[in-house]
């Protein structure tokens, strides 16, 4: 297991990699050697073959009439070509340093009107520098100094004849082709060199690219979250060296800020809550007992002091009913508050949706059926029933229809409910759709919360009501909305009582 997690450190394959790089070069480096050393041998042979080749043909010319221009034509030895071998020029020296023969004619020895011989002696000549000078004689061989410039290398032999000490030069020039070789031998290192560098520096050049991108994915991650972005994770957690070890840690860094946000916005409501229910409390207890003592004076009155005109009897009549009417908004208005901040109080039982949704349905019928507003309750497939309280339910599904009616505003339209079944059976989906305004993208994501309204004369307590008995019972509400064509409320309650994993969601689909 050791063994596995230093092979996918980033580090001991850095290391692997370097020493591949390492040995890659120094096995390219020793075949160059190779190459180098078995051309050097090639040349050295072809060498030996033009000096033997030379050395023959200068002392053939010795033992012969015939001169070195007419022997190296008869040759066939490739060394001796006039035009593609080594053998640049054989010189035949005698004992006196006359050049008896030559394969350049300038040189030649040339005969006078009286029949004598004019020679040509060998320091005239201009030949590449001699190589084995020291190995010829004892006496110094006068060789021509001055043709050290030129190209090539001369190679001097002794010959015992009857006339004493004679001597065979043979001049070996750089031939073409010769020449050609060894640039390409001398360039061939340089290539193989470039190559290897250049697949180094690509190898290195993936490793730095692997290396940053993380590095880069981290800081564009610490951007995001700095910014307050918690719903996203850094890519490269799969992978098993550091790199894939830091992501790792940083996406659970950015899981545990998510906690933790969830937890203070559950803390801050907790709080508003618990402001609110103080409040809501001095309220009920400042406010109801007038209310009441209000209330019972009015039908005191009603009773009491009616009035015997009956013009006068009417306008009573009208003006405490009124009065009432007040009354009773105040007080329900105190109840909203208190609703919404005490402890749910449930009485679990099994329901039928449909009639639960029927059954609200009924207080807006006649307000609907007013404002031309046809309404649908349809059921798809069968609706398994869930264990709620049916009053909780009920207000549920009348807050939402109320709200539907008002966003709709009497222009006509619909509002249908569908009753459907989901995850096989163990939840059950009411869907509430309107064809009213719509809901501004701004504003969805704070329609749940407390005293958020866009109503001139609402307390925003509505919605915020329906979310916390949609938690009691353990569901979730969803939302989607498109300005100018509706809104549709997706609440989804557990067949089985509540279900503590889930969590009430917020969702918007608005056009750009």
């Amino acid at each position: 297991m050791s063994a596995l997690r230093i092979f996918y450190s980033f580090r001991a394959r850095l290391l692997l990699v370097l020493a591949a790089l390492l040995v890659t070069t120094l096995g390219v480096q020793y075949y160059l050697n190779v190459l180098a050393e078995r051309n050097s041998a090639r040349i050295r042979e072809r060498q030996n073959q033009a000096l033997i080749s030379g050395v023959a043909l200068g002392v053939k010319s010795i033992s012969s009439t015939e001169r070195l221009t007419e022997l190296r034509s008869k040759s066939t030895q490739p060394a001796l070509d006039e035009q593609t071998g080594r053998v640049a020029n054989v010189i035949v020296v005698d004992r006196n340093w006359h050049i008896v023969d030559t394969l350049t004619g300038d040189y030649l020895p040339k005969q006078t009107d009286d029949g004598a011989y004019q020679y040509r002696y060998l320091w005239e000549m201009k030949l590449p520098p001699l190589m084995n000078a020291a190995q010829l004689t004892e006496e110094k061989i006068p060789f021509p100094s001055s043709g050290s410039d030129v190209a090539g290398e001369s190679h001097g032999f002794s010959v015992e004849t009857e006339d004493g000490r004679w001597y065979v030069f043979v001049v070996l020039a750089p031939h073409g082709q010769m020449k050609g070789i060894w640039n390409r031998q001398a360039a061939r290192p340089l290539i193989y060199m470039l190559a290897v560098l250049l697949f180094a520096t690509g190898i290195t050049t993936i490793l730095v690219w692997r290396f940053t991108r993380p590095i880069s994915d981290l800081s564009s991650a610490a951007r995001r979250v700095a910014a307050g972005d918690l719903d996203f994770r850094v890519p490269g957690s799969d992978r098993r060296d550091e790199m894939g070890q830091l992501a790792s840690r940083f996406n659970e860094m950015i899981a545990g800020l998510g906690r933790t946000r969830e937890l203070e916005g559950q803390l801050y409501q907790a709080q508003q809550s618990a402001v609110v229910g103080r409040l809501a409390s001095a309220i009920a207890h400042e406010i109801r007992n007038p209310l009441n003592y209000i209330n019972l004076t009015l039908d005191h009155l009603r009773n009491a002091f009616a009035p015997e005109d009956a013009g006068k009897r009417e306008t009573f009549e009208r003006l405490a009913v009124q009065l009432k009417v007040e009354v009773a908004r105040i007080n329900s208005r105190i109840t909203d508050f208190l609703n919404y901040t005490r402890p749910a109080k449930l009485e679990l039982r099994p329901l039928d949706l449909r009639a639960t949704a029927e059954d609200a349905m009924r207080l807006v019928e006649v307000q609907a059926t007013e404002n031309g507003i046809a309404t649908s309750i349809e059921q798809q497939g069968e609706v398994p029933h869930v264990l709620g309280d049916a009053e909780s339910l009920r207000s549920v599904l009348t807050n939402l229809y109320i709200n539907a009616l008002q966003a709709i505003d009497g222009r006509g339209g619909s509002l249908s409910v569908k009753l459907s079944g989901a995850d096989g059976g163990r939840r059950a989906r009411i869907e509430v759709a309107d064809t009213g305004a719509g809901i501004p993208p701004e504003n969805i994501s704070h329609l749940f919360e407390p005293y958020f309204s866009t109503k001139e004369t609402g307390t925003g307590l509505g919605l915020a009501i329906v979310k916390k008995a949609v938690d009691d019972h353990g569901g979730t509400i969803e939302v989607q909305s498109e300005v100018g064509r509706g809104t549709t409320f997706t609440i989804t309650l557990p067949t089985e009582g509540k279900d503590e994993g889930a969590k009430p969601e917020v969702r918007s689909q608005n056009p750009e």
